[in-house]
């Protein structure tokens, strides 16, 4: 099946941009640990945002990095949901990889506005994460963000389910009629494959570190049984592929796990 890819780590050269969820692990970092179901708590009490941006930033982790340091990474960066702009957020080690990539990571993010999304990017904790957890251990990180085509009806994925990312490189000199027709094709793949519990798509608004990829999508399954289960329907997923092929460049294609709000190793 189809899959969309996410937004660069950086918004500017001068500003470091992430999304994950963890707790503190050192003195100088003071986020407060929140849940994710504490933070699907908070949105059920609130109006509901009118529209969704989602940000998610791949990592490739040097080889020789220490376990910890990669576990500190990840819990640190999922700490930043307790920022006040953020509405999720999830970083997590990849599940698997299936296209042509080194990439080891991922952070997923939502935001209520293209605004909260910079002012999370700008945030004094997030750039400190960033640049004390991120930086020392990773040499290739890219970002895509995009305005979801429609609100997920859970913002907060629970711990346990499966998302897929999937990041689209169109050829050069494709229509704009064209990639409409590619976005549709991501769009209808929930009545196609039922195991498929949300899914998102849209075209990045954020070029600088999205190595050229402009369609993005993700979609949530219910754990890995549900995605294995759309794994095995081959016809139908080639008939989805084969109507956009023509119009492809190349792509990336990766799954993880959303983690419980605290890593304990990898």
């Amino acid at each position: 099946m189809l899959c969309v890819r996410a937004r660069p780590l950086f918004s500017s050269p001068s500003s470091f941009s992430l999304v994950f969820s963890s707790t503190k692990h050192s003195p100088t970092f003071h986020l407060r640990r929140r849940s994710l179901s504490a933070v699907t708590t908070t949105m059920s009490s609130s109006s509901p945002p009118k529209q969704i941006i989602e940000h998610i930033v791949l990592f490739k982790v040097k080889d020789d990095t220490d376990s910890n340091k990669i576990t500190s990474m990840i819990n640190n960066l999922n700490a930043l949901v307790s920022l006040n702009q953020v509405l999720h957020i999830s970083a997590a080690p990849l599940h698997r990889v299936r296209s042509a990539s080194a990439f080891t990571h991922v952070l997923h993010s939502r935001y209520g506005s293209k605004e909260d999304l910079n002012s999370y990017a700008a945030h004094p904790d997030h750039v400190r994460v960033v640049k004390e957890s991120v930086l020392p251990i990773c040499e290739d990180v890219m970002a895509v963000d995009w305005i979801a085509d429609k609100i997920p009806g859970t913002l907060a994925p629970p711990s346990g389910s499966v998302a897929k990312i999937t990041f689209l490189k169109v050829k050069e000199n494709v229509s704009d009629e064209a990639k409409s027709e590619i976005v549709d094709v991501i769009k209808g793949l929930r009545e196609k494959f039922p195991g498929i519990g949300q899914i998102t798509v849209g075209e990045n608004f954020s070029p600088a570190r999205a190595k050229g990829f402009s369609i993005a999508s993700i979609a949530y399954f219910k754990d890995l049984a549900e995605l294995e289960s759309v794994d095995t329907q081959t016809d139908l997923v080639n008939s989805q592929k084969d109507k956009v092929r023509e119009f492809l460049d190349s792509t990336i294609v990766v799954e993880f796990v959303v983690p419980s709000s605290l890593v304990s190793g990898l």
